[in-house]
Order: structure tokens, then C-alpha cells, then sequence
């Protein structure tokens, strides 16, 4: 096989693949609990949540392509067992547990919120580290897209009414009872 010469060297693209097949393992495990949470769901919130879930893994399934595709061109090899993804992966599986819907979007909110902060140390490694500036800028790229669904899943459980004009109201106060 022919030396890959892309101007880095041997260790830096295996310190880049290294932490692109842990944000692979992250995602595919993501990808998982998303789509059983989809499968899961029940309440008056059902028909929302499973088309928003289905959005989602839809989302992470191109994202994980485009991850293991990364690895490649940067010639090395993704993980590609469940196995492998475990060993690798800093999120968590909650085997057996099924929580509520809210429950669900709360845990989808830590998971994506997780991987934003895996993210952007891995974007400042590739970058600092590695002096990998693609790797840097895709990184960015699937931040951003963990960032916006994160933002979606928080508002679904905040419930803080908000004013026309974007403010939050004041919050009311309670009289004491007697006076």
C-alpha cells in the first residue's frame, strides 16, 4: 500500500483516527438509545417525540457514515462492533431502564450535551495537538449539529412560558397567606 503523504505524520493520524472512532463509538451508542426511545415512547407526547427521535437517528445515522469515513481517509479503520463501540465509548447504555418521555428527553439532553464537550476537546486536540485542521473543521461541523438537537430536546422539558418578544416573564410572587 502506497504511504499516505497528506502532511501529516503517521502518529498524528493515528491520534486523530483515535479520537474520531471514539466520537464514532459515542454516536453509534447515541444512535441506539435514540432509536429504542423512539420504539418506547408513550404519553400525549408519543406522535412528537417518535418523529422527532426518527429525525434524529436519521441525523446521527449520516453523521456515524461520515465519521467512519473520516477514519478512512485519514487511513485507518472505524471500530465497527458493538464491542469495540463499549470499550471506546464515554456514554453510558441504561440497559433495562425505561424511563417516562420526559425522562427519555432529559437523558437525550446528557447525551448530546456529553459529546458537545467531547467535541471540542477532540476539535482543539485534532487542531493543537495533531495540527489537523480538516479533522478540526468537521469535528466543528458535527458539534454544532449535537448542539442545535440538544437545544431542541432542553426546550421540550424546560416549560418556561415565554413573552412574544422572546423575554421570560417576571416570576410571580406568592402573597403569604393572612395578609
Amino acid at each position: 500500500m502506497p504511504k499516505i503523504n497528506i502532511g501529516l505524520t503517521d502518529e498524528q493520524r493515528q491520534g486523530v483516527i483515535n479520537l474520531l472512532n471514539q466520537d464514532l463509538a459515542d454516536s453509534y451508542l447515541l444512535l441506539v438509545k435514540t432509536k429504542k426511545y423512539h420504539w418506547d415512547v408513550v404519553g400525549p407526547q408519543f406522535r412528537t417525540l417518535h418523529e422527532l427521535w426518527e429525525e434524529h437517528y436519521e441525523k446521527l445515522t449520516e453523521n456515524i457514515d461520515a465519521i467512519a469515513e473520516r477514519v478512512r481517509t485519514l487511513g485507518g479503520y472505524p471500530i465497527g462492533t458493538m464491542e469495540g463501540f463499549l470499550k471506546v465509548a464515554t456514554l453510558k447504555e441504561h440497559a433495562g431502564d425505561v424511563p417516562n418521555a420526559t425522562g427519555m428527553v432529559a437523558q437525550l439532553v446528557e447525551d448530546h450535551e456529553s459529546i458537545v464537550r467531547n467535541l471540542r476537546e477532540h476539535i482543539d486536540t485534532s487542531s493543537e495537538e495533531f495540527h489537523d485542521e480538516g479533522t478540526a473543521d468537521f469535528l466543528t461541523g458535527l458539534m454544532e449539529e449535537h448542539e442545535e438537537i440538544a437545544w431542541m430536546l432542553r426546550s421540550f422539558i424546560e416549560g418556561q412560558p415565554v413573552e412574544p418578544s422572546g423575554k421570560q416573564p417576571a416570576a410571580k410572587t406568592k402573597t403569604p397567606v393572612g395578609v
